[in-house]
Order: structure tokens, then C-alpha cells, then sequence
């Protein structure tokens, strides 16, 4: 079992320099309070992120290049379009100023919100693209994400995000496509998510052991790909790469979303990730209500790290609810509507013991192991940097 602070008994604090405090179980503080948040961004991601001229001209070698690969091929490149302002801005960008010629994609997991509808058409219409939508097995799907609540662990996202990144590389090994561009960056995201809470998505040996407990569905249709296929097989058998071009150019969230905004229509949301329904009850009230966990924390201090935010502001939004307590009933309703069960089963799901990730089956020490070698060798980086 791995050594984590008890939040429960551990002493609060909260970082001078963020708003990262102590309901992250991986935070440290150095003698002056600050945290090892503030300081893995200055001494590991400052000094090798170039939103400036020399990225630019980094980001101009791989368009090149990604050109090139792409000759004679009906698309230059892979990119999954969500309706989340990372992944349509990089998709306006790469598309108008960089003339690439994306296979575009979008995952249907049952839990799109009517503004992710509306934004993924709006792009794909005026920038005259064809959207390839992948829709996952509903039976499935429900399956296998009342499986996660039955777990009772906090990562129950894991279903969609799986399906996301697995029909991505599927359809990168199906068109013959050697680039998928990624939406993931420094910007917004340089302060990663505890494994605690958001746990490794690929880990199949993870993901086998809570089906084969709590699934009652055979999964005959449903999307898997391990970790090992993507980053191993596909990437140094099949040539197949990851790009993130946002980390190569100025990228503000707040400006992305008024260009956006005037280019297309595209409507924001009221939070990152919100484009689903279910991510925004998942993110929004379980992580909070159920295991103290406020994802708003790491993605405020990561605006702030990035000069978007200040940290008083940060701290004024916190003190909002992450959710809607006018709305919550409704949404609990829905949730469970949808999941073919009622709202006491649900209530029961979110008052029923706590576990994680290390009270199952896992590959967690060799993920990590590898994550580190990754890192090290500034191959890539967990969450958006790199």
C-alpha cells in the first residue's frame, strides 16, 4: 500500500503561492509554505515550455513534418474534438494558421451535454471538416460506469476517458495516421491531478479486476487499450506520435474563449471538463462532497502559475460551491435516470466506504515507474506539459 497523508487528520495548510492546500494528499511545503506544486512548475516545466519565437519555430519543424508524413493520405493528422476550449481552440489554430488537414473525432459516451452538441458542430460546419463520431455500446457504457460506483472508489470517469483515448488510437492505426495532436498543455494544466483520485485511465489489469467484480455485462463492443499498446506498441513499432501544440504558442484561456466565441459562436462552460454531464456531477459535486477533493484547486493554481489568475481571485471563486445546490437534485435525477437506477441507490453509492485504486488489483508501481523514466528523459509528462 502506498505511504499518502491522512487529509483527515493531517493539520491544514494551504500554499502561499497557490491554492493548492491540504486536501491533496501529494502536497509538501518547504519551510516559507510554499508548495511542491510552485515549485516543480519553476525548477521541471518553466525552463522547457516555449509558448514564445523559439516554440514557434519548434511547432513550425513538426507541422513540416507532420506534412509531409500526410502526402498523398486523405488526413495529415488525428485530433479529438471534445467541445472543451482546449482541444477547439487547437483545432481552429492548427486548421486556419497552420493549413493541416485533421481527421476529425468525437467520442459518444452517452454523456454529452447539449453545449458540447452545439460547439463541435459550429467548428466542424464553418471550418467545412467531416466529424467522425464513434457512439459506445449505451449497455455497455452503463455497465461498466455503475461498476466504478459499486467499486467505491473516486476515479469513476475512467469509463469515458478510456473510451476517448482508446478510439483515438484506433483510429490512428485504422487511417494509417503517424500524429495525434493533443489539446493537453501547460497553460491550463501544469499542476497535475493526485493519483489518489484521478488514477491511471489505461491500467487494464486495474480496470479488469473492478469489471470482473461488479460488471454484469459482457463487454463484447466497449473500446479497451492498454497503456502498454498505445505507448509502446503504436508509438515506437507503428510510429504512431502524440503532439501538443498549444505548448508551442501563447495560449490564454480567456482569449481562446472570446475568439472562439466570435469566430464561431461556440458557447463556454461554467467550468473546465464541464462538456459532459456526467464529468461535471463527477468533478463538480462527488470528488468534493464525497472524498474533499476540489479539482477547481489544481486548475486555479495552474491559471495562477501561468499569470491568468490571480490568487485572490482564485480564493473568492473557491469560496462558491463547485456545484449548483439549486440544481443538485435535478442532476442527481438525471444521473441516475440514465443509469437505470434511483436516486437512493445513487445516495447510497456516494455514502457507502471509501476505497481507491490500491484496494484492487493494479499496475500502479510500474505505471509510475515508467511515468518517471518518461519525465526524466522529457519524452512526456503526466497532464499537460510536455
Amino acid at each position: 500500500m502506498p505511504i499518502l497523508l491522512n487529509v483527515d487528520i493531517m493539520a491544514y495548510q494551504i500554499c502561499t503561492k497557490t491554492v493548492m492546500d491540504t486536501s491533496d494528499p501529494m502536497i509538501t511545503f518547504d519551510q516559507d509554505g510554499i508548495s511542491n506544486y510552485y515549485w516543480d512548475f519553476q525548477k521541471v516545466v518553466t525552463p522547457n515550455w516555449h509558448p514564445d519565437e523559439q516554440g514557434r519555430l519548434e511547432l513550425e519543424r513538426h507541422v513540416d513534418a507532420i506534412k509531409n508524413a500526410g502526402r498523398g493520405l486523405d488526413f495529415d493528422c488525428l485530433l479529438g474534438l471534445s467541445g472543451g476550449v482546449d482541444s477547439s481552440y487547437m483545432l481552429h489554430t492548427m486548421v486556419t494558421q497552420f493549413g493541416l488537414r485533421p481527421l476529425v473525432f468525437h467520442v459518444d459516451g452517452g454523456w454529452n451535454s447539449e453545449l458540447a452538441v452545439h460547439n463541435i458542430h459550429v467548428l466542424v460546419d464553418k471550418l467545412e471538416l467531416d466529424l467522425y463520431t464513434e457512439v459506445i455500446n449505451w449497455e455497455e457504457m452503463k455497465d461498466f460506469q455503475l461498476a466504478w460506483f459499486k467499486s467505491g472508489v473516486p476515479h469513476i470517469d475512467i469509463p469515458q476517458d478510456h473510451a476517448f483515448i482508446a478510439v483515438l488510437y484506433k483510429f490512428a492505426e485504422k487511417y494509417g495516421i503517424k500524429t495525434i495532436l493533443n489539446g493537453g498543455n501547460v497553460s491550463t494544466e501544469c499542476v497535475v491531478m493526485p493519483y489518489q483520485y484521478y488514477y491511471w485511465g489505461t491500467d487494464m489489469v486495474h480496470i479488469r479486476d473492478i469489471i470482473s467484480q461488479f460488471g454484469t455485462v459482457p463487454m463484447k463492443t466497449y473500446p479497451f487499450s492498454s497503456v502498454f499498446r498505445h505507448k509502446i506498441y503504436l508509438r515506437y513499432l507503428k510510429g504512431v506520435k502524440v503532439f501538443k501544440p498549444l505548448n508551442f504558442m501563447p495560449y490564454t484561456k480567456q482569449l481562446a474563449v472570446e475568439l472562439l466565441s466570435k469566430e464561431y459562436g461556440w458557447k463556454p462552460y461554467p467550468q473546465k471538463h464541464f462538456e459532459s454531464r456526467f464529468t461535471r456531477f463527477y468533478e463538480g459535486y462527488w470528488l468534493p462532497t464525497r472524498f474533499g477533493f476540489d479539482v477547481r484547486r489544481n486548475q486555479f493554481s495552474s491559471l495562477i502559475l501561468t499569470g491568468q489568475m490571480t490568487r485572490e481571485e482564485a480564493l473568492e471563486e473557491l469560496n462558491k460551491p463547485p456545484y449548483d445546490p439549486e440544481t443538485i437534485e435535478q442532476d442527481f435525477a438525471y444521473i441516475a435516470t440514465k443509469l437505470g437506477i434511483t436516486p437512493d441507490e445513487l445516495r447510497g453509492y456516494h455514502e457507502m466506504p471509501k476505497k481507491y485504486y490500491w484496494n484492487y488489483r493494479n499496475q500502479h508501481r510500474l505505471l509510475s515507474l515508467i511515468e518517471k523514466t518518461v519525465s526524466t528523459l522529457k519524452i512526456g509528462r503526466r497532464g499537460g506539459a510536455f
